[in-house]
């Protein structure tokens, strides 16, 4: 995503959230999102088989 989407992007989620964005975060906002972008489309890109289910069991 382009810096001019993520800007527009910024301005419509702070808008529809009615969360003002000061210009002094926005660096900081876009930075955040690229990062985001960036995790999420290697999450998206990772092949998984078909017959590939989610675990029955979670432990830690």
């Amino acid at each position: 995503m382009a810096a001019d989407h993520l800007d527009g992007y910024i301005d419509a989620v702070a808008q529809a959230l009615a969360l003002p964005v000061e210009e002094a975060w926005r660096p900081v906002v876009r930075a955040n999102l690229e990062v985001s972008l960036r995790l999420a489309r290697l999450v998206d890109e990772f092949p998984l088989p078909d017959e590939t289910e989610p675990a029955s069991i979670y432990t830690a």
